[in-house]
């Protein structure tokens, strides 16, 4: 077992998971029982890792593995349901891609075999239960309002750190998970991490919860009360905090996400949406042929913002330029591991910054595992283009899978420069994907959907269990 920093909660919290998630599936049912275990564990978990034989035991891993297992135990018969599809190919191919690096650059099988599971857990296996567990519309709408309150609940926290400093994952676990001075922000104050990574994480996080929130309200999906308050006063305050939390590039995607859903329902056009994945092969090319180095992008960022900002984010241009010239001399399939893939000086330092997603996969994995990655992550923002249309994207049906859609072309522009991966993006890919492949699903909203008017007075979808209550039945003490 590999050794890590913090106090005897950091162990204590990742072994006592496993029994608390089969507790909640025996108690609330296998799909809320995975939702909250999700999303809730990937709130106030330890960003901490223990290295067990080949896992590496980090939260996500805990999360999904937590789930397999009660799955297994409790859910046998779901599990064995799941069949394989051609859309399911791409994920089987980036999970394994790490393992054509290993083998390509001599690194053998066990190594390839490591770090192919590693991927596998941050990526596969929540793909994987997104498919099995959330892929009609009342599992997804469990998926979806979990991960709203889940935001909610996030809120008095991010208003600690705002004003005390980020300090309550060390003051719980004994350690900061990140460098502190990130958290510093222009002008004073402080950009909470809470117990995520980086608090570019925290607040792409909350905005996810608030694009749910703001389109479910539009849509009338949205349960009327939550914890006996006014849904539409919690999604204020959600609103409210995620501007506060001191990323311009968080609120810029929160603003974005609305319009595209916005628009797109009133033009009747995905237009928008097309734009959403056409952006990421539009940076790697110019930016892979060097056919654009990013300057005049930092000097407007300097003219609308400030200088620092425009250093911060040439400097990350700068890093990439030299980290592709580094990559184009690997192999097709990357350079694997141990920093091959970064760039040294004449005395062996280690001279290069990776930021964002793309370039690290490029020097890891190689076009080969950039482009099966994009097209990973896309392909369920992809199939919802081709299968449904903007003016449906209001219905019981399809409110949830249109802000998922969405988000996740948000999520890939957003990887171009950061390096921030969440497994409950993933699960919400493969619910997307579950739902597109859902035949039933997709014929019968097409012919018979009825768009939710915008003060929610349709029928709205039947979902009863203990903590979304179905507008047919009696209203719970939590969520009304």
């Amino acid at each position: 077992m590999g050794s890590v920093s913090g106090n005897i909660l950091v162990p204590i919290a990742l072994l006592a998971f496993p029994p608390l998630v089969m507790t909640l599936f025996k108690k609330l049912g296998p799909r809320q029982a995975t939702a909250i275990a999700f999303v809730f564990g990937w709130m106030f978990l330890p960003v901490a890792n223990y290295d067990i034989f080949l896992i590496r035991n980090t939260k996500t891993a805990a999360i999904c593995l937590s789930v397999l297992a009660s799955a297994y135990l409790f859910d046998k018969e779901r599990l064995s349901t799941f069949k394989f599809n051609a859309a399911d190919m791409p994920m089987l191919l980036w999970c394994t891609a790490s393992f054509f690096s290993s083998i390509a650059n001599g690194d053998g099988p066990y190594d390839g075999l490591s770090t192919a599971m590693y991927q596998s857990v941050r990526w596969g296996i929540p793909y994987f239960i997104g498919r099995i567990y959330f892929k009609d519309v009342d599992s997804i709408t469990i998926l979806a309002i979990t991960i709203f309150i889940g935001t909610v609940v996030y809120i008095p926290f991010c208003w600690y750190e705002l004003i005390m400093s980020p300090q309550l994952h060390r003051l719980t676990y004994g350690f900061h998970q990140s460098d502190f001075l990130q958290t510093l922000r222009d002008g004073g104050g402080y950009r909470p991490m809470v117990y995520m990574d980086h608090g570019l994480m925290t607040a792409m996080w909350m905005v996810l919860g608030a694009l749910l929130g703001a389109w479910l309200f539009f849509c009338g999906i949205l349960p009327k009360q939550i914890m006996q308050i006014p849904s539409q006063y919690l999604l204020i305050l959600l609103l409210f905090t995620t501007i506060m939390l001191r990323s311009v590039a968080a609120v810029s995607w929160l603003i974005i996400g609305l319009l595209v859903l916005y628009l797109s329902k009133k033009t009747k056009t995905a237009f928008l949406l097309i734009i959403l994945i056409l952006v990421p092969y539009l940076y790697i090319v110019t930016r892979t042929t060097g056919f654009w180095d990013g300057r005049n992008l930092s000097e407007a960022v300097s003219g609308n913002f400030s200088a620092n900002r425009s250093q911060s984010l040439q400097f990350r241009f700068d890093n990439e330029t030299i980290l592709i010239e580094k990559a184009r001399q690997g192999s097709f399939f990357g350079w694997g591991g141990y920093g091959r893939s970064r760039v040294y000086d004449e005395t062996g330092k280690d001279i290069s910054i990776t930021d964002g997603l793309w370039i690290i996969t490029y020097g890891t994995n190689g076009l080969y595992g950039l482009v099966v990655m994009v097209i990973t992550i896309q392909l369920p923002l992809f199939l919802f283009f081709l299968r449904v249309k903007p003016e449906l994207w209001t219905t019981k049906t399809w409110g949830n899978s249109a802000v998922m859609a969405v988000f996740l072309g948000i999520f890939m522009i957003d990887n171009l420069l950061n390096d921030m991966i969440n497994p409950v993006y993933m699960l919400c890919g493969g619910s997307l994907t579950g739902m597109l492949l859902n035949s039933s699903t997709v014929l019968a909203d097409n012919s018979e959907a009825v768009p939710f008017e915008a003060d929610g007075k349709q029928n709205q979808t039947v979902y009863g269990t203990r903590f979304i209550a179905s507008p047919s039945l009696k209203p719970s003490r939590f969520i009304g």
